[in-house]
């Protein structure tokens, strides 16, 4: 496995998805518990830096204003993006965030305006619609076959092309 960061919007799927790769023995950190963000929407820069440093296998999982500054020091950044319908409905069966109707526009907003930012930083995509063990097979797949973002080839893999097929 190399330093992955999984991201996307709200419903996506990130937190089951880390929680099946965190199943077969990889390190996942979900950024949205545990006191990794301050201000309600940044990493905590020193603690993030500290954990990329020590570790060269990671799965983190997150989607906040500053993660672009940690780009270079992942091997990989995924979007995990679905349909905003998808998204909604996923997210309305919450009880902690995504059942109000201001929390679902909020979420519509988002995907209009966030996602394509986060698609932007991305070198892969995959649908957050298909079965977690498919998506989780794709991740495993990134670790030992990938060009590093530092420009460091290991093996040659055309990134774009690790999309999962529509359905």
């Amino acid at each position: 496995m190399a330093r992955i960061l999984i991201t996307g919007m709200s419903g996506a799927g990130k937190s089951t998805l880390l929680g099946e790769l965190a199943a077969r023995g990889h390190i996942t950190v979900d950024t949205d518990y545990d006191g990794w963000e301050v201000n309600g929407s940044l990493w905590d820069e020193p603690r993030m830096s500290d954990l990329l440093a020590r570790h060269e296998a990671v799965v983190v999982s997150g989607t906040v204003e500053n993660q672009a500054q940690f780009y270079d020091r992942f091997d990989h950044v995924v979007l995990l993006s679905a349909p905003v319908e998808t998204l909604i409905e996923r997210v309305s069966h919450r009880t902690n965030n995504g059942h109000t109707k201001e929390q679902q526009h909020e979420i519509r907003t988002h995907v209009r305006e966030v996602e394509p930012l986060l698609r932007r930083g991305a070198d892969v995509e995959l649908d957050g619609r298909e079965h977690v063990s498919a998506l989780a097979d794709a991740i495993e797949a990134l670790g030992p076959t990938l060009l590093r973002r530092s420009g460091r080839p290991t093996h040659t893999l055309n990134r774009k092309s690790t999309r999962l097929p529509q359905r």
